[in-house]
């Protein structure tokens, strides 16, 4: 049977799908909101292994209250374009800077989630004047990440051992894509809360994600983003990545952690409050590494306070 087309990912629903071309790329973005030129952007960015449509709960919640919601196919994700390389921090903050200006604006609002939520923190600090505020669904500031797996064996533990597995070339990518995406199912199922996955909505996402990293050359760009992460360390353009992430953030930054993550643990979030002197932490009960999936309305509840305007 073919490989599923990039274009399947473009499910009928309340939004419009568009293209931008930005930082020499051409970026799938689902659109949802207000058209009005001073309503504030919210720019959506999914994991590992996911794509736009983790935010669809999101999409709608934030573009009822008025803002103009917009979740993007990272780079070599869903319909956006898979190029070879790029797949470093200062080129993936580099993509969602060129998105926020191509779309007109001079600053929004960035959520993200896993691999997207350490875009978030890469672009807060490499392009300050762009973002807001930050909104992190279990994605620490990428030195507390470093630090918690150097010197806490439960993180160590809970995170190591699935990242180095996709550091050797080629056998990754046959596996996550071998019986019909099974793997990204499993990796699903381990790291959400129980009641996730007697949920009636569970199967339809699973179809809709093993379907995705089936896209020719979804599960080589999805795993580039772990080499670089992981090899960089050893290279000079890593310690350089991590010397410029080494500063404070003022804006306001929220973090929400399920309280049932087995993946990335409550003490390695905090650890991230030496970077970002603001962030709220907001603990969700009952759910696992997918928060936004397991609690939408909790979720939602929360990034609408993140963004509301403030009054003195």
């Amino acid at each position: 049977m073919a490989p599923p087309d990039p274009s399947t990912v473009r499910f009928d629903g309340p939004w419009i799908h568009r293209d931008i071309h930005a930082n020499g790329i051409r970026f799938h973005i689902v659109e949802v909101g207000a058209s009005a030129p001073d309503a504030p952007l919210v720019v959506l960015l999914h994991g590992f292994a996911d794509f736009w449509w983790s935010w669809r709960h999101q999409l709608t919640a934030l573009a009822a209250e008025g803002y103009r919601a917009v979740a993007v196919d990272l780079r070599g994700y869903g319909d956006s374009d898979k190029p070879p390389r790029g797949y470093d921090g200062w080129t993936l903050a580099g993509d969602i800077a060129g998105l926020i200006r191509a779309m007109g604006y001079g600053e929004a609002t960035l959520v993200g989630h896993a691999d997207g939520g350490l875009v978030c923190w890469a672009t807060a600090v490499l392009h300050a004047r762009l973002v807001r505020s930050i909104a992190l669904v279990s994605s620490p500031h990428p030195v507390a990440l470093k630090q918690a797996v150097l010197h806490d064996r439960y993180q160590r533990k809970a995170l190591l051992p699935s990242f180095v597995s996709c550091q050797v070339p080629w056998r990754p990518e046959r596996h996550l894509t071998r019986d019909n995406g099974s793997e990204v199912e499993r990796l699903i199922r381990e790291r959400s809360g129980p009641a996730w996955t007697e949920n009636p909505e569970f199967d339809v996402v699973m179809s809709r994600m093993r379907s995705a990293i089936q896209i020719p050359g979804t599960a080589h760009c999805t795993l580039e983003y772990q080499r670089w992460a992981f090899r960089s360390q050893f290279r000079p353009d890593g310690s350089r990545f991590m010397a410029s992430m080494d500063q404070k953030l003022r804006i306001p930054v929220l973090h929400l952690h399920g309280d049932l993550d087995p993946y990335v643990l409550a003490d390695t979030v905090r650890r991230s409050h030496r970077f970002a002197p603001t962030q709220q932490m907001q603990t969700v009960p009952g759910v696992g590494h997918y928060a936004h999936w397991e609690a939408p309305e909790r979720v939602n509840a929360a990034l609408l306070d993140l963004v509301a305007p403030r009054t003195v």
